[in-house]
Formats: structure tokens, C-alpha cells, sequence
């Protein structure tokens, strides 16, 4: 009996997203699931927070309800372990066969789909075409300048509310000659696995149409590289850092246009081991595959970054309130435009050397991207055309930036 009582509580997903709940009357810890392997959204309530620690594998039910008992003196207990347990459960938010059952069901369902959906459709921006169309336009996106040859851009991927003025700076740059090229677009990884890059052969799908993926280039990288990438990788399902720029490229091209998806994952090994992300041999093979993939097309590719620079503040675990352009956050845009100038320099080692001491303290999820274009594409020079920072809440702040790449002279 005491044997039975006693087994481990299963351990609770750390993948998930815990953030303040929004809601006034409603406070406590908002969980949800970035994967969308559940799209249920759990609100803890604060008495209830400090328990969620106890769902680590190892502490045992019996445990959990003294802990509850001891807070709240009620002999109901073991039924207000049961109503947490089974609200976890049902989410999708414990390891175990309910959670492993749905991300299961997920992933086929991504491999089998003709297309790669629309994530954040109706969320991060209008569900339907004309709409879309007409939000955008309101916010002055316009044609570009005309003949401008560029080898790429950088743009964010915060959400448009917040990063209008460096998105409409970055598109403005690609020009109508452009509308023929594969646009290689490298995204942030932020689910995605280190020292790896993620391949999808699908179109993307969006209220403006269906762009169209390049691939025969998504075969030939998986077939140069094949032990860093990973094809049909699911975070592409729901992964917005490309996404978006989809969208602003379907805007100035066409519904049509070409691309080449390619998320870029965290180079963790380096970052935390020291050496430089090619010392693994698998990041290695890719970035020469993407090297020699830009000699042989030439002028048929065009570069787009979709990234992030630094995150700062209460949500990304640091112990001070941040805002934008006052106290740290002053220092914080010395020490990204510190990077920046080493991205207009092409120089992929020195932007390196800033990004690496301390674990990359500023956390810019653009650092992998950024490194990767430098490595594929070492004639690259970059411009700044804007740079900004932005409250995502109240104690937060992400900075971004537009940049424009050309060849060195």
C-alpha cells in the first residue's frame, strides 16, 4: 500500500511557456504549450505555483498532499492534488503517454499536410487576404526602391505591432528586380534543436496565398549536410520567425514567390564549451553547403534574416525591470550596435567574439542566423538602416534592427 501511494509524480514539460497571467482578476502563472501540441491555456493560481516544482520525477504523490495539506490546513487535499495532477495531465503539460499520444499525433500530422499553415493567422496579424493586405498598406509598406541590388536584408521577427518601422525599412531595400530571386530565408530556431538547422519541403501557406519552397536546394543542403539537418523538421508548424517574413515578402512579390525555409538553431556547444560554432563537424558541412550553393546560383538568390538581437528584462529571467532606451537598456544598444558594426564589417569571427562571453548575456536569438549568413555569404557587407527597442510588456524589452547587405567593393 505505502508502495503504491508513494510512486514519483511524472515531471512536468519544461518546455513550456510560463508567463504572469494577463487577466486581473485572474492571477497567477499562465502556462501554454509553444509546440501547439495542446492548445489548452492553464492559469495557476499563486498558492498553487510553488507546487508545480514538485512535478520533477522524483518527489511523491504522498509528498505533494502533505504540501497541500500544510498550506492550507484542508483534510481535501488529496483532492486538490488530483484536480492539479489531472489538469496537467489533460493539457498535454506532464511527460508522459497523454503528452507523448498528442505530440505524436502533431508531428504526423505535420509530415502528412500538403502545406505548412498559416501559425499565427488571426493572432499576430489579419486572417484574411484583403484585410491583411490593407493592414499593411496602412503602415506604409510600399514598393522598394526600384533596381536596388542587394545581396540581402535583416528584419525582425517580433511581432509587426511592435517592429513596424524596421520591417518597412528592411523590405523597402529589395527592389522590383528582385521578384524572380529564391529568397533564402533564415530564421531563428527558438524551439529547435542545437547545432542543427531545419529543412521543410512545403509550401507556406498564408491569407495572401501559397509561396512556393525551393526544392530541389532543400534536397541538395540535406543531401551536402545531412548529419545537421533535419528535414521536415516540426518546428517549421510553428515557428513564426520565418513566417513573417513570408508575409511581407508575398506583399512586395506576389503570393508566389520563392523561397528556401531554413530555421537556424542555437549554436549551444560554442556558447557554453568556447571554439566556434564550425568546430562541430555537422554545422560545419552545412555552412559549406550553403557556401557553395551561393557560388553555384549566383545572383539568383536573395538573403532574408528574420531575427531578434537582444532580450532583456523580467520575462527573460533577469532580475531588473527593463525599458526601452533608459537605464541598462542605454548600455545594452552601446553593446548590440558593438555587433552590428562587426555584421557591416562581414567579419562572422570578430561578431562571434561578442556574441560568446558570458553565455551570450544579451540573449540575441538572432546570433545563429546572423553567423550562419556571414559563413555562407563572406563577401557580405552590412548597413544599418534603423535600429529599435521595444517593450514586449511593461518589464521587457527585445531590440531589433534593419540592415541591408551588398558585396564589399
Amino acid at each position: 500500500y505505502d508502495e503504491v501511494m508513494s510512486k514519483p509524480l511524472p515531471r512536468l514539460r519544461m518546455d513550456l511557456d510560463f508567463l504572469p497571467s494577463p487577466l486581473e482578476d485572474r492571477p497567477g502563472l499562465m502556462m501554454r504549450d509553444p509546440f501547439g501540441y495542446s492548445n489548452v491555456t492553464l492559469i495557476v493560481p499563486p498558492p498553487l505555483v510553488p507546487l508545480l516544482a514538485m512535478f520533477d520525477g522524483e518527489q511523491s504523490e504522498d509528498e505533494l498532499r502533505e504540501a497541500i495539506y500544510r498550506m492550507t490546513n484542508d483534510l481535501r487535499s488529496g483532492e486538490i492534488m488530483n484536480h492539479l495532477r489531472e489538469a496537467l495531465e489533460r493539457a498535454g503539460f506532464l511527460e508522459g503517454p497523454v503528452y507523448e499520444e498528442m505530440r505524436e499525433a502533431r508531428h504526423r500530422a505535420f509530415a502528412e499536410a500538403p502545406v505548412r499553415e498559416a501559425a499565427h493567422a488571426g493572432s499576430a496579424y489579419p486572417e484574411e487576404g484583403g484585410m491583411l493586405r490593407a493592414w499593411m498598406e496602412q503602415q506604409g509598406l510600399d514598393e522598394g526602391d526600384e533596381g536596388a541590388e542587394v545581396l540581402g536584408i535583416a528584419a525582425p521577427h517580433v511581432s509587426p505591432e511592435g517592429g513596424w518601422s524596421c520591417y518597412r525599412e528592411a523590405y523597402r531595400t529589395l527592389g522590383r528586380s528582385l521578384a524572380d530571386r529564391v529568397f533564402v530565408v533564415l530564421g531563428t530556431s527558438h524551439y529547435g534543436e542545437p547545432e542543427k538547422f531545419g529543412l521543410t519541403r512545403k509550401d507556406f501557406a498564408t491569407p495572401f496565398g501559397t509561396a512556393r519552397t525551393e526544392r530541389a536546394l532543400v534536397d541538395r543542403l540535406a543531401a551536402r549536410a545531412p548529419r545537421a539537418s533535419k528535414l521536415e523538421d516540426y518546428c517549421h508548424a510553428v515557428e513564426h520567425s520565418i513566417e513573417f517574413q513570408v508575409l511581407f515578402l508575398q506583399a512586395m512579390f506576389g503570393p508566389e514567390v520563392k523561397i528556401l525555409p531554413i530555421l537556424t538553431g542555437p549554436f549551444a556547444r560554442s556558447l557554453y564549451r568556447g571554439g566556434m560554432p564550425e568546430d562541430d563537424e555537422g554545422v560545419r558541412e552545412f555552412f559549406d553547403a550553403l557556401a557553395e550553393m551561393q557560388a553555384a546560383e549566383g545572383r539568383r538568390l536573395c538573403w532574408v534574416l528574420g531575427v531578434d538581437m537582444a532580450h532583456m528584462g523580467r520575462r527573460y529571467g533577469d532580475p531588473v525591470e527593463a525599458e526601452a532606451e533608459r537605464g541598462e537598456m542605454v548600455e545594452v544598444a552601446e553593446r548590440d550596435r558593438a555587433r552590428i558594426e562587426r555584421l557591416e564589417q562581414g567579419d562572422a569571427g570578430g561578431f562571434w567574439e561578442l556574441v560568446r562571453p558570458n553565455h551570450d548575456d544579451l540573449k540575441w536569438c538572432g546570433s545563429a542566423p546572423f553567423y550562419t549568413f556571414l559563413k555562407a555569404v563572406p563577401d557580405a557587407r552590412g548597413r544599418l538602416r534603423l535600429y529599435e527597442q521595444w517593450n514586449i510588456d511593461p518589464q521587457s524589452v527585445v531590440s531589433f534592427a534593419a540592415l541591408e547587405f551588398r558585396r564589399a567593393a
